[in-house]
């Protein structure tokens, strides 16, 4: 991600020759003078911008398990970031005079537009200061008018209604500036009330929509786009409680439209669902946690099993963390290891123009309504975004794994069979894995339709125990359709596709796997029966 924004902050600077901005040293007192007097407008030339900047934020939620709510956690966490990353003082201003911005009227590209109503109290508010202040002086001092009290308290009454209003604005920027966003939710959530509180999350929502606004305004300020990403760690470790109250914060925070915010939430599938399945959360969704996640993620990222290379290079890693004797002799062998490696020639790496165009033109086979592809797109608006985030990031893996330059239209159906039938397409995958371990392997051209009707007994045997992954599959006929007549994926294919699988659960198949060998286990598993004594049955 910082290597995209690196990227297009140089393609920015070369089509426009205006440079971004940055509320620091003298930029600081621009946006101090733009948040007093200037409204931002939302233009055309605004919306063009391709340079981006992402605000990082890590967010473990672990170190907040032992509070009540660690969904409030997570808002602190985000307004604490935001106001550490531009400073305290311009975002206490915008508290106080800053105004959201508003989209232009037509073609206008004047990005800001003077506060005319702020300015003329301004200027009568100092016009009358100065007034009652003139007044004040020429009753204290200009002789013969000394004694008339009438003048003094007329000045007096007059500086001191006008000078009041800029000691309000004065003390509400300080009080801002003193007391952060995070130190108001947290005295709300440590009041004796918060449980009977009813404005609670009206505050809360109140003080993440100023965080927005202020995001936006920022983003006219220092031409360019901004978005916040929340790394969310250690969540499959909380309580269930917890678990669903922090996903529910997220959902409540991309619950408005163009929100800044962007969630990464690492977690473990297997543990995160059946905690959601615990809590009260599941109602109405027949307590089916994968069809909650599936709801809740946009572009699923399942890590496939690690390789060899990578198991090698996390045990270099961990060795490095030896200072002992055994880590000088380990740390020989690995030196010894790359010593003997012969550097391979090199390779013709995929550039960006090859990844584009095999984008486009699965996007082109799914829009195609001519290909049979096109039928098999879910109405679902969540999970047709889901594939259409999917396929660029299949299709770059391939490219990078590859040799020769992968197929986009089949890319694109594999990506379609992931999504409308994650549960079908693990088993065959399970049954697959388990065939190339045994030492009868299934030949690679044999169809996955084929090994589907081999074992589909067995999955019906097994279908409680996975009556929630089931459910998440598409209609079973046009699953058979799309193996048997339109795609007649074969074994060799899914091992190609295996490694850059990302958008199946690969905790799904891990359970059936398990199930699978328990289940062998009872059919092999006979009970010995005593020759002595005679059989009832």
């Amino acid at each position: 991600m910082r290597e995209e924004m690196a990227r297009r902050e140089e393609a920015e600077l070369r089509r426009s020759s205006q440079k971004p901005r940055s509320p620091e040293g003298w930029g600081l007192l621009s946006a101090l003078w733009y948040l007093a007097f200037y409204r931002p407008i939302i233009t055309e030339s605004h919306l063009r911008r391709k340079n981006i900047e992402f605000i990082f934020i890590r967010f473990s939620a672990w170190q907040y398990a032992g509070c009540d709510k660690l969904w409030a956690g997570l808002v602190t966490t985000l307004c604490e970031s935001i106001r550490g990353h531009f400073g305290a003082l311009p975002l206490s201003v915008f508290h106080v005079v800053g105004t959201r911005p508003r989209f232009a009227s037509g073609f206008s590209q004047q990005e800001w537009a003077l506060k005319k109503g702020a300015c003329l109290k301004l200027w009568a508010t100092l016009f009358i200061l100065a007034a009652g202040l003139a007044v004040l002086l020429v009753a204290l001092l200009v002789p013969g008018v000394k004694d008339h009290n009438a003048l003094k308290v007329v000045g007096s009454a007059v500086a001191s209604l006008s000078g009041s209003g800029l000691v309000v604005g004065l003390v509400s920027v300080l009080k801002n500036l003193l007391v952060s966003e995070k130190q108001k939710i947290e005295r709300l959530t440590n009041s004796e009330r918060f449980t009977t509180q009813l404005g609670f999350m009206s505050k809360v929502r109140h003080e993440v929509r100023v965080l927005v606004d202020y995001l936006a305004f920022m983003e006219i300020f220092e031409r360019r786009r901004l978005r916040v990403v929340l790394e969310i760690t250690s969540l499959d470790i909380c309580y269930p409680e917890k678990v669903a109250g922090v996903l529910n914060a997220m959902n409540t925070l991309l619950s408005d439209a163009n929100t800044p915010f962007i969630f990464i939430l690492a977690v473990d599938p297997s543990v995160i669902v059946p905690c959601l399945e615990q809590t009260s959360c599941m109602k109405g969704l027949a307590d089916n946690g994968y069809l909650y996640l599936s709801r809740t993620v946009t572009l699923p990222f399942s890590i496939p099993e690690m390789g060899a290379r990578s198991r090698l290079q996390c045990l270099e890693a961990a060795v490095q963390t030896r200072e002992d004797l055994m880590y000088r002799i380990i740390t020989g062998n690995v030196e010894r290891r790359r010593a003997k490696r012969a550097p391979a020639p090199p390779a013709r790496r995929p550039t960006d123009a090859d990844a584009v165009g095999c984008i486009h033109e699965a996007f082109r086979c799914l829009h195609d309504g001519a290909d049979p592809l096109a039928r098999y797109l879910p109405a679902d608006n969540t999970h047709v975004r889901r594939i259409v985030n999917t396929i660029p990031v299949t299709l770059r893996l391939l490219l990078h794994r590859a040799a020769a330059a992968p197929s986009p239209r089949a890319a694109a159906a594999w990506v379609v069979l992931a999504d409308r039938w994650p549960c079908r397409l693990s088993w065959v995958l399970q049954c697959l894995e388990d065939s190339w371990q045994s030492p009868v392997a299934v030949a690679d051209t044999r169809t996955l339709w084929s090994v589907f009707q081999e074992h589909v007994g067995e999955l019906s045997a097994l279908r409680q125990p996975l009556r929630n992954v089931l459910s998440l599959d598409g209609d079973p006929e046009l699953f058979q359709t799309f193996l048997g007549q339109d795609f007649p994926f074969a074994a060799r294919d899914a091992r190609a596709f295996l490694g850059v699988t990302v958008n199946l659960d690969h905790s799904i198949r891990r359970t059936m796997g398990l199930l699978r060998g328990l289940h062998r286990l009872q059919a092999t598993a006979t009970p010995p029966v005593s020759r002595g004594v005679q059989c009832p049955h």
